[in-house]
């Protein structure tokens, strides 16, 4: 009786001691260690909002976010309000040197073009913000890798992604753009004009560029996947609008049984078109020149340890998706809207285009003489940037400039207020002027790293040439056949998904040529 009285003592004493263990650490992530960070902040010359338990500035943010994305804009306002109103409020309350709470943990706003040229070249320090667990059941590769992991598979991608091999992919462009004009030709044929919501056609010519690319003469099998990595996107950015709660991605809510299923799904089929071209490797047939078959060729060529496995590769096809697929499309319909705003840059590049081409296929080395269009390619990726922010997180306590950054800070480096300061592009800065480019970005950014729309250093975004033919190719051809300007049921309103959208679409008027 008294081994058990004894026992049961040890025990709740064992159990007060573990919960008083829990205790502390959730209080101390909640509020000492929190605090402890604002006060550091302040001596390094930060300056933001109180700290509020838990939530931080996260309720504010959402209000920003609601009412900012409630109603469209005026086309001559401009879009940092609407797409980044929480790093404008807190940069014109507190000036550049600032911060935000996410949660319990400070960010950091990184606007000092030095301070950002060592954030993004010292890649070992300041790595790649992990910034949802269920983020790799979208897109993982090499966007997550760190150290030699990563240096490894850069070097193989960097093969794949050559200019010369990205030469050998513009019949597959040209054969997606061709397929988007013609179903353009067909809706205009009767009237010589027409409203079109360029928008999802784009998204479908891109994705079906992304498809042939990687996939070549299976490309029907993997529009299938790109249709299901569209909708685990989607699920995505509506888990990243809530508060992670450690563990609910385990909970069988629909959404996390839907993103299983969809990313089971997807590696499935690429893993079926990947076992089908090995065994046609096998069997001693020539290697394709698109991406899948590029990616094989280099692992086959190194084998052995150096070589990508099979899930690996699965991985980057996965990403190729996202990335390569939503860059394109954002990319060449703000250029079309901005076009459609600006037709003396729009007949200016149609005049180039023709010069070069006439009305034939446009070809890799004259895409690449495009100065005009290269300009407002420029402008548009200025004005609007894919991504608007890049998140980095500290692994090591570091000194840069005259900052101590402690380790696990978050820092954030805003390109949309970075592309849209007054201060660095000057008072115009709201405007389309892509003569600012035209001596090279690097005479209009002075040589400062204040202009990265595809991110900068060593992790600059890998398909940003891929992206940037592509983009150039579809203009060319749409320049050649068509002209267009906004319909009068456009309504502007610049959107962050995955990239930064029309949020309700791009309805333009097509006039046939």
């Amino acid at each position: 009786m008294e081994e058990a009285h004894s026992f049961m003592i040890a025990l709740v004493s064992s159990c007060c001691v573990v919960l008083s263990v829990l205790a502390w650490r959730v209080l101390n992530w909640a509020w000492f260690q929190p605090k402890k960070l604002q006060k550091h902040l302040k001596q390094q010359g930060f300056k933001g909002n109180p700290y509020k338990l838990i939530y931080g500035d996260l309720k504010q943010i959402s209000s920003l976010f609601q009412e900012a994305n409630s109603k469209p804009i005026s086309l001559s306002d401009g879009i940092v309000p609407r797409i980044a109103p929480h790093f404008l409020e807190a940069v014109n309350k507190y000036g550049k040197n600032t911060y935000l709470w996410s949660g319990p943990r400070p960010m950091i706003l990184i606007m000092d073009p030095e301070l950002i040229r060592k954030v993004t070249q010292k890649m070992d320090i300041f790595q790649k913000v992990k910034f949802h667990p269920q983020a790799s059941l979208l897109v993982a590769g090499i966007l997550g890798y760190e150290g030699e992991k990563w240096v490894k598979q850069r070097k193989l991608l960097n093969q794949a992604f050559h200019m010369e091999k990205l030469k050998l992919m513009v019949p597959a462009f040209y054969k997606s753009a061709s397929e988007m004009l013609s179903k353009w030709e067909e809706m205009i044929s009767v009237k010589g004009s027409f409203e079109v919501d360029v928008w999802p056609t784009i998204q479908t010519m891109t994705s079906d560029a992304i498809s042939r690319t990687a996939f070549g003469s299976r490309y029907e099998e993997g529009r299938k996947i790109f249709e299901l990595q569209r909708e685990q996107a989607g699920h995505l950015v509506l888990a990243t609008r809530s508060i992670y709660i450690p563990g609910s991605r385990f909970l069988p809510t629909k959404r996390n049984r839907r993103m299983k299923q969809i990313a089971k799904e997807v590696e499935g089929s690429i893993r079926e078109i990947i076992n089908a071209r090995l065994k046609a490797l096998r069997a001693g047939e020539a290697i394709d020149t698109d991406m899948l078959g590029l990616l094989l060729a280099t692992s086959q060529e190194t084998g052995g340890e150096s070589g990508m496995t099979t899930g690996e590769i699965i991985e980057e096809c996965k990403l190729f998706y996202v990335a390569g697929q939503e860059t394109t499309a954002v990319l060449l319909v703000w250029t079309m809207i901005l076009l459609s705003m600006h037709p003396d840059w729009q007949e200016r590049a149609r005049e180039e285009v023709l010069q070069h081409f006439g009305t034939n296929m446009p070809n890799f080395d004259g895409l690449n003489q495009l100065k005009i269009v290269t300009m407002i390619l420029h402008e548009v990726l200025r004005l609007y940037p894919p991504i608007s922010n890049i998140g980095r997180t500290v692994a090591e306590e570091t000194k840069i400039g005259n900052l101590t950054i402690p380790a696990g800070q978050r820092l954030a480096l805003p390109v949309i207020l970075l592309h849209h300061d007054p201060e660095i592009w000057g008072e115009d800065v709201k405007e389309f002027k892509p003569e600012r480019f035209a001596d090279g970005v690097s005479s209009a950014t002075k040589g400062q790293i204040v202009y990265f729309p595809f991110g900068w250093g060593p992790r600059i975004c890998i398909g940003a040439n891929f992206a940037i033919l592509e983009g150039k190719l579809a203009l060319a051809m749409i320049l050649q056949r068509f002209s267009f300007e906004l319909s009068p049921s456009y309504s502007h309103a610049p959107h962050q998904g995955i990239a930064l959208q029309p949020q309700f679409g791009a309805p333009l008027m097509l006039h046939k040529l």
